[in-house]
């Protein structure tokens, strides 16, 4: 046996050691409790097989609610990336653009994207709701990390490129934002990552009845908790996962980056 086979063995041991004390410390809890509206590891599998089989109150599955989501958040997130990406490069290279822009950004970005659901119940509709409030919580690391890449740009590099008559505009694409690149992908990644997390507040204001955000907000107010933690977990292992998946393209992407690892 390999040191890596051995490596991955020992790491899935682990997981499954760690995944199943959690549960057995939960199936516990949940006796000490005798609370009918705190539920078992059990009720919720429950929960998650009968709405993907047979659907929600409104008829819809948990497939559907997953996708709906992913729509939304995609959409938001996608705006996200096209204006925090150039916007951050601009903000990096042109001290006149940051001059103008920090005063204003700096303090909107410590304002949660909860904050803004008012705002958005009022002038927005539709899928513009949804992708507000997912922009909102993408765009500021998508923003940041460009910035945070374009200032770790070697300065030898572009003293170099000047030298051999590189003009401004083959600096930035062929040195700047090439070297700024894993910054922006950790900006992406984390982008993503807080994107998700506010589909919740972006469906609470939807008015659809579909997506997991809707999901959970139906059935707490019917107090099946259940079904609500059901909701709560597909969000977390869905974006688990789109966490995953990015981080597995930044290793690919950099393999010389050591700090890729998490």
């Amino acid at each position: 046996m390999t040191l890596v086979n051995r490596r991955l063995i020992y790491s899935l041991l682990y997981y499954i050691i760690s995944i199943a004390t959690f549960l057995t410390l939960w199936e516990i809890l949940v006796i000490l409790l005798s609370n009918p509206y705190f539920p078992s590891p059990l009720s919720i599998f429950r929960a998650i097989t009968r709405i993907a089989i047979f659907g929600d109150i409104d008829g819809y599955t948990l497939i559907q609610h997953i996708y709906a989501s992913l729509e939304r958040v995609m959409i938001g997130f996608f705006i996200a990336v096209i204006t925090g990406v150039p916007l951050g490069l601009l903000i990096g290279i042109f001290p006149i653009v940051r001059a103008l822009s920090i005063p204003v950004i700096e303090p909107i970005r410590f304002i949660p994207p909860i904050a803004w659901i008012p705002l958005a119940i009022i002038l927005l509709v539709g899928m513009s709701r949804y992708a507000f409030i997912i922009w909102v919580g993408a765009f500021f690391p998508i923003l940041l990390n460009t910035i945070a890449g374009v200032k770790r740009t070697s300065i030898t590099l572009v003293q170099m490129a000047k030298t051999f008559g590189a003009d401004r505009n083959q600096i930035i694409m062929k040195i700047i934002f090439p070297s700024s690149l894993p910054e922006v992908m950790t900006g992406l990644r984390v982008g993503l990552g807080v994107g998700w997390m506010c589909i919740v507040a972006a469906e609470m204001i939807g008015g659809d009845p579909i997506g997991l955000g809707r999901l959970i907000i139906k059935y707490a107010n019917l107090i099946q908790t259940d079904v609500v933690v059901a909701g709560m977990i597909s969000i977390s292992l869905i974006g688990m996962c789109i966490n995953y998946m990015i981080l597995a393209l930044e290793k690919r992407m950099f393999k010389w980056r050591v700090e890729v690892t998490t």
